[in-house]
């Protein structure tokens, strides 16, 4: 997966609570077997204006410009609640987003997200409406700044958030490796231990 090192961009507001992963991505969406082309039903039932047409909804806001090309987005407490469908962050990272910032995640959400390259970064709900009180008057000068090497989010003013993220998850980003591609870089010592076991624990590897 794509590292994710310092980003600077447009950031999309969608202050709504509680947006579970079925709005993020409808069930009538996910027709493909592979994470091509999921992009197209992401936010399906507020982008559209008829459900299944592909009509864009002119009041939405990643239909409206320059919000098209936004990698950030901000939102309300609870993003991702609902079921652990990963095919909402496997839409969402199709579609270009990077990183979202929120009061809260749904913690199966949070974990897929970190898993496919975007990061959650979790800040107070006074913050989140700050920074979209601060994009909204011009996006497209007014970009975010997400340094996650330094753990920080800076507004377009200057003001710089710190927020936290757990050590094995930074790591996971910061490289760009999966929880799987991480164990592999111990290859070594698992080889090591399995060669020693097989000495010492013979019979369990008749």
């Amino acid at each position: 997966m794509e590292t994710f090192q310092k980003l600077s961009a447009i950031a999309a507001p969608l202050l709504r609570i509680n947006i579970d992963t079925d709005a993020i991505i409808p069930s009538r969406e996910m027709k493909r077997v592979s994470k091509t082309g999921l992009s197209e039903g992401l936010f399906a039932g507020w982008r559209y204006l008829e459900p299944g047409s592909r009509k864009p909804n002119p009041e939405f806001i990643l239909n409206q410009n320059p919000y098209q090309d936004a990698k950030i987005l901000l939102s309300g407490a609870n993003f991702g609640c609902g079921s652990s469908r990963e095919h909402a962050v496997w839409a969402l990272e199709e579609w270009g987003i990077r990183c979202i910032i929120a009061p809260s995640f749904g913690a199966i959400f949070f974990s897929n997200c970190v898993r496919n390259g975007i990061l959650p970064v979790v800040l107070d709900h006074s913050i989140v409406e700050s920074l979209a009180s601060q994009v909204t008057s011009n996006p497209e000068k007014n970009l975010i700044t997400v340094d996650l090497s330094q753990c920080s989010v800076t507004t377009p003013d200057g003001t710089a958030h710190s927020f936290s993220i757990r050590p094995a998850d930074r790591e996971m980003l910061l490289q760009g490796l999966d929880s799987i591609a991480i164990t592999l870089k111990r290859d070594a010592d698992i080889l090591a231990f399995q060669t020693q076991d097989h000495h010492s624990r013979p019979w369990l590897y008749l």
